[in-house]
């Protein structure tokens, strides 16, 4: 169930680590192999790997050391992120970063692709990629790079999701392959990291907003002391009238992240099974709503 393995300290972890093994397989597996590039921080870690191949002649087989340049390079990153995103994030992404650097690193690349057609492989890739990000933010956790760095400016309130920040460095990111490579290699790789990016945003649950009204005829004080003790959102109520019934129920509104939802909804039905509510999911919120990531 969605909601005890995704509010769970261990599971969360060990869901985060699998993200990070799907994410690096669909890179090494579809991507790497056409020479195409994916984007962000390690993105450009591939170019430097590239470009230091031709420079220096250095081979590598079938393993690929811009996983090794990738766990570096998300150190600095890591350590300006600390005072905002907090040690627990941190510490999580830090395992994260091992794992994908790890993953990314040991994972042969084919010698010849998997799937030759360059769109259905940067559609595979990208969707994969984005399923296996996806899971690792929604589990409170970050791969590092321009996640983090999307995380906090999600965190200071910018309209900037993960998956647009990402978006718009990789637009400059991919000139500089356009410049140094060929139009067809900055074109499938800037539709891979399209792929990847919308479904990163509709897998990264934090990123939904949702509204949901509940309708009972329970004490809604305890209800509406579980949404702002425990989820930390404000919760209106009112009093209305069933029509057919004619007898007395408290509603109760409610907004906050497709995340949090599974556990607004355990909690209502344990403490009233016969509890009715409604959820809208894609709801659009101006003021004071705080985005959470975790």
């Amino acid at each position: 169930m969605l909601y005890s393995t995704l509010h769970k300290r261990w599971p969360r972890l060990v869901a985060s680590v699998v993200g990070e093994l799907i994410a690096a397989a669909a890179l090494n597996l579809f991507i790497v192999p056409l020479g195409l590039y994916t984007g962000g921080t390690l993105g450009l870690c591939q170019l430097i790997r590239t470009l230091l191949q031709s420079a220096l002649g250095l081979e590598t087989g079938s393993y690929d050391i811009a996983g090794i340049l990738y766990f570096i390079t998300n150190i600095p990153i890591l350590l300006l992120a600390y005072k905002t995103l907090g040690r627990e994030l941190v510490v999580k992404t830090i395992v994260c970063a091992v794992s994908y650097s790890f993953f990314y690193s040991i994972i042969p690349i084919p010698s010849t692709p998997i799937i030759d057609d360059y769109l259905t492989a940067c559609m595979l890739g990208g969707i994969l990629t984005g399923v296996g990000s996806g899971i690792v933010l929604t589990c409170g956790a970050s791969g590092g790079g321009l996640d983090i760095v999307g995380l906090c400016l999600s965190k200071r309130g910018s309209t900037f999701t993960v998956g647009k920040f990402s978006l718009t460095f990789n637009v400059f990111l991919y000139t500089a392959f356009l410049v140094l490579f060929s139009p067809q290699v900055a074109i499938y790789s800037v539709i891979y990291n399209f792929f990847t990016a919308m479904v990163l945003d509709r897998v990264h649950q934090q990123n939904i907003n949702v509204q949901a009204l509940i309708f009972t005829r329970e004490d809604q004080n305890e209800l509406a002391h579980f949404i702002i003790s425990s989820l930390g959102r404000s919760v209106t109520y009112w009093n209305g009238t069933g029509a057919y019934t004619g007898e007395n129920i408290h509603v109760l509104c409610v907004c906050l992240s497709k995340y949090e939802i599974e556990e607004l909804i355990h909690t209502v039905h344990t403490i009233d099974p016969h509890a009715f509510l409604t959820v809208q999911e894609g709801t659009r919120i101006y003021g004071n709503f705080p985005r959470k990531l975790g």
